[in-house]
């Protein structure tokens, strides 16, 4: 049998394709906005593609897991960095939000691959209700990991429109408060991966004092 070689796994091809699609949005961030959106939202939207191919062929791995979340919180980080140059009065908010997005999904996947989930998508059902609702149900997911990104966009998009439509301002609204309620679930990420990581820490010590007795 031959032996399988997990780089080229489907969903790791697909993640690849993210990431250069990412560093073409990236390179046009500066000049233009338009074909920069396009890469970018595409880049994110097949993030959903990795996932249901990694179910469809049995193809999940730990490598994924972490090639996945990698390439979600750098690309989501560029573009506040961008966004930072082009509002500079709000570079904190901005930078608050990159820390708080990079530190908790960070802490989380750390403290579930400690636990032997080989995703940090894969959540223990007896544990909270909130992380279990966004992990569980896709469409909640879809739109809120969506709804977060498309906020990013549109405060970038809307900086070289003059005259924006009303439509547009309206989108942004609702998207701002899909942005908010996804900075509270990564908080809540941070203190439920903190607790885990207490609780893993304090299990290793019991067995240490069990050895030494």
């Amino acid at each position: 049998m031959a032996e399988e070689n997990i780089f080229l796994f489907v969903p790791n091809l697909i993640g690849y394709a993210r990431i250069a699609l990412a560093l073409v949005a990236f390179f046009l961030m500066p000049c233009c906005p338009v074909p920069a959106v396009f890469c970018y939202l595409l880049s994110a939207l097949l993030d959903a593609f990795d996932g249901h191919a990694a179910r469809a062929l049995n193809q999940g791995t730990k490598f994924g897991a972490m090639l996945d979340m990698l390439t979600d919180r750098c690309a989501t980080m560029c573009l506040l960095v961008n966004l930072a140059l082009l509002y500079p009065s709000y570079t904190f908010i901005f930078q608050l939000s990159m820390s708080l997005d990079i530190a908790s999904h960070w802490l989380h996947l750390h403290s579930s691959m400690m636990k032997g989930s080989t995703s940090h998508k894969a959540i223990d059902l007896s544990g909270n209700p909130i992380l279990r609702l966004y992990y569980t149900s896709r469409p909640v997911l879809f739109v809120m990991c969506m709804g977060n990104e498309l906020f990013f966009c549109l405060l970038y998009v809307l900086y070289y429109i003059e005259e924006p439509a009303a439509w547009l301002l309206w989108l942004l609204g609702v998207c701002a408060v899909v942005c908010l309620l996804k900075s509270g679930i990564s908080l809540l990420h941070l203190v439920t991966a903190s607790r885990n990581m207490a609780a893993i820490d304090m299990a290793d010590r019991e067995k240490e004092r069990t050895k030494s007795k």
